[in-house]
């Protein structure tokens, strides 16, 4: 624009006078995004912060009429990447300041992978443009969808602060906020959203997933049927529903299924309604069609994740190559001393939550939830080598003693958030570290290490039936899962040989039939004392956020055990790749 280039030399030097003549431009044309950047960056400077945000957020709103950057939009909406890339860049070599165009940048950086580069551009974005509000609730979902949830929340905190946020981000805080434990605002955020959109049927699931979380189940229920009263073909609130458990579906509701997955629904939903139905006909005794369902929900899963199932016996076979009683014995003192962690691993559906409930019920044990930062740590370091993430006992092989305990430390710190009360233990239930026992012990050697096994029938056609969110992605063939489940037996028998005493076993169908016997066990290998509560766990008000929320509020029983029996003709996979530990799975 003419005369921007002249005020421009203002700013810095004289920018009480820069800002003058930039308001007069202004006024004349005020869809000129650059003379509202050059407005804010002046106004910055004069200390006038909030006049500053209004002339920012001013600028990115002119660039809507801008050719240019309506070109690429329109790339990026057409999924065009390479076009809006060379669009992107092309106009930030122009316009290097242009906070808009930077953010784009940074969405299509997260779009193929590169999320260390869109954080920096977003951080840059926030640089120029602190009161950029869209820019920062980009940021705090990159951060969340690296479980770095408590920098999210502290960047959601300004995004609602500013008086600028959408539903789109209180919801994301709700979210973020039920990561991190804390409960009570995130239900509140969601009451205040449900009672604001009665029609938003996604919205009213996520406020079913939250008020099951807290133990809440009746209002869930009715919150999940919300949903699909707004939605009737919404297969995740149907999901939801059988995940509970304790809900048993009716005629109508079965009808309504069947419907609603005639109606050839989006993918999304078509999984989630065979995995419904499958829940729905197991509980009727209808082996045959509940099979059928469970099948064809795996098998949509199944074409997503990919699963290798020689990749994870790959990693065991490191494990044991690299993790040999000497490699250990060397390092035996060189992580962090701390003793506070407790992890309870496994395979999922194996009674870890189980569990976890009892021993939350302790005095001196706090329960969290599944972490992920153990993993995180072990593959980070196996990367910062150029190896597969599977590789990381080569790679901690080389790591010292120095960085070893570093990492132990790092754990606590980034665990931390997680704490909510003063007792000195707590728990990381999250099952996967199996395959990171070692490189537990190795940064945490004072950590405590529970190996929560099932019968493999049992637990593996579990999992088969189970539709997880996230992380399992084994799950979704019964080949893969018993060859699973065989790595699994064949790593912790390794740390039974190399680190003896190190790993307490509790075997679920032992702890059913003499609680008080398996939790005085327990709890001497964590060396506490033995208190009457553990057994009372059902009476325990926590949130647990797994899919036995509801079964651990109940008390002890032996509802599912056996529960294969009546699929063995369609097992053969799963019994073939098991061989013999059906038999001898609890040995050791």
């Amino acid at each position: 624009m003419e005369g921007t280039a002249a005020i421009a030399r203002f700013v810095r030097d004289n920018p009480a006078e820069a800002a003058s003549r930039l308001r007069a431009l202004l006024a004349e044309d005020p869809n000129n995004a650059e003379g509202w950047r050059l407005l804010g960056r002046a106004l910055r400077l004069t200390g006038e912060d909030d006049a500053a945000s209004e002339a920012e957020v001013s600028a990115v709103r002119a660039t809507a009429f801008d050719p240019a950057m309506i070109a690429i939009a329109k790339a990026m909406g057409g999924n065009d990447l390479p076009r809006a890339e060379a669009l992107l860049r092309k106009r930030l070599a122009a316009e290097p300041l242009d906070v808009a165009a930077i953010r784009l940048m940074a969405e299509l950086a997260a779009r193929i992978g590169r999320l260390k580069d869109a954080e920096t551009l977003l951080r840059r974005a926030l640089d120029l443009a602190p009161g950029f509000t869209a820019a920062r609730a980009n940021l705090a979902m990159l951060l969340y969808k690296q479980n770095r949830t408590a920098e999210a929340v502290v960047e959601l905190d300004k995004v609602l602060a500013s008086g600028d946020s959408n539903p789109g981000d209180r919801n994301l805080m709700a979210v973020a906020l039920g990561r991190i434990g804390d409960y009570d605002e995130a239900l509140r955020l969601y009451e205040e959203l449900a009672s604001a959109f009665p029609d938003h049927a996604k919205l009213w699931m996520s406020y079913g997933h939250i008020l099951k979380t807290v133990g809440k189940q009746d209002e869930s229920v009715a919150a999940y049927r919300h949903s699909l009263a707004v939605q009737r073909d919404l297969g995740e609130a149907w999901w939801s529903l059988a995940n509970l458990k304790t809900v048993r579906f009716g005629d109508d509701d079965i009808a309504a299924m069947e419907e609603a997955l005639a109606g050839e629904p989006e993918r999304e939903d078509r999984l989630h309604l065979h995995f419904a139905l499958g829940k729905a006909y197991g509980d009727r005794g209808e082996a045959q069609p509940s099979f059928r369902h469970f099948a064809a929900g795996n098998a949509l899963r199944k074409d997503e994740v990919e699963h290798d199932p020689d990749a994870i016996t790959l990693q065991v076979d490191q494990t044991v190559e690299v993790l040999t009683p000497e490699f250990l014995a060397a390092r035996d003192d060189w992580g962090d001393p701390t003793p506070d962690p407790i992890f309870i691993l496994g395979l999922p559906r194996a009674g870890s939550t189980l569990v976890e409930q009892i021993l939350s019920c302790h005095s001196q044990i706090e329960g969290t939830m599944e972490l992920p930062d153990m993993p995180f740590l072990a593959t980070r370091e196996a990367r910062a080598l150029g190896l597969h993430p599977r590789d990381w006992p080569h790679a901690v092989a080389n790591l010292d003693a120095a960085k070893l305990a570093e990492l132990g430390a790092e754990f606590l710190e980034r665990t931390r958030i997680q704490r909510k009360t003063d007792k000195p233990f707590y728990i990381d239930k999250l099952p996967n570290n199996w395959a990171y026992a070692g490189f537990i012990k190795l940064v945490l050697p004072n950590a405590k290490v529970i190996d929560a096994r099932r019968h493999p029938l049992d637990c593996c056609f579990s999992n088969f039936r189970q539709n997880f969110a996230r992380g399992q992605g084994f799950t979704y063939d019964l080949e893969h899962i018993g060859r699973y489940y065989a790595d699994y037996v064949r790593a912790m028998a390794h740390y039974d040989r190399v680190m003896p005493g190190a790993v307490h076993r509790v075997i679920h169908e032992r702890l059913l039939d003499d609680p008080e016997a398996e939790v005085r066990a327990l709890l001497d290998y964590l060396g506490l004392p033995f208190e009457d509560v553990c057994l009372e766990f059902h009476r325990s008000e926590r949130a647990v956020r797994t899919a036995s929320s509801e079964q651990v509020r109940r008390p002890i029983n032996r509802e599912g055990v056996g529960q294969w029996v009546p699929f063995e003709p369609w097992l053969g996979p799963l019994k073939d790749a098991l061989g013999d530990l059906p038999e001898t799975y609890a040995n050791g």
